[in-house]
């Protein structure tokens, strides 16, 4: 059996989860409303404050689905009491982002500055010129935002320059030898 599938969710308080008929799951916290379509081979129930998500069988697909299905459900229930967040740090020699208003303008070593706007359900924080937090209440949402940003300017294996994700190890590369 599914080792993450079997695990209940609990739910905190003030969460409140809708499944229809067509089994998509809905989560309404303080933060916000999540929406996700589980599989319909997947059953999904709610009492007394606690999810189960069951499967009808032990078919590889339907193992499969069980964990996905528990991990989305409950990646929804964090999200809205929580949230997400991303951190990335910009490291290199004139490397730096500014916050305009709603818009992000890096400066990552090109002829032009690459400004980027807050999507709907994510918030961009520049608490300093070498750091970008994205937060959200949708994870799949926060981590490829941060995919994005950090793809502007992935980090070489020479110097470890560019955006990377904080706490990110770069395997360095040693550089040319001189005779």
């Amino acid at each position: 059996m599914s080792r993450i599938g079997k695990k209940p969710i609990d739910l905190p308080q003030g969460v409140e989860i809708k499944v229809d008929e067509k089994n998509l799951v809905t989560v309404k916290g303080p933060m916000g409303i999540l929406s996700q379509q589980i599989s319909k081979e997947i059953s999904v129930e709610v009492a007394d404050g606690v999810v189960t998500i069951t499967r009808p069988s032990d078919l590889k697909k339907h193992k499969s689905l069980h964990g996905l299905s528990r991990s989305l459900v409950a990646n929804m229930v964090e999200g809205v009491t929580k949230g997400f967040e991303k951190k990335l740090e910009i490291v290199g020699v004139g490397y730096r982002a500014n916050k305009q208003g709603s818009q992000v303008v890096l400066s990552l070593g090109y002829s032009h500055p690459v400004e980027l706007t807050e999507p709907d359900g994510i918030t961009l924080d520049v608490p300093s010129q070498t750091e970008i937090i994205v937060k959200g209440i949708d994870k799949q949402l926060v981590g490829n935002y941060a995919a994005k940003i950090r793809a502007y300017r992935k980090p070489e294996p020479y110097k470890g320059k560019g955006v990377r994700y904080a706490g990110e190890i770069i395997r360095r590369k040693e550089g040319k030898t001189g005779k």
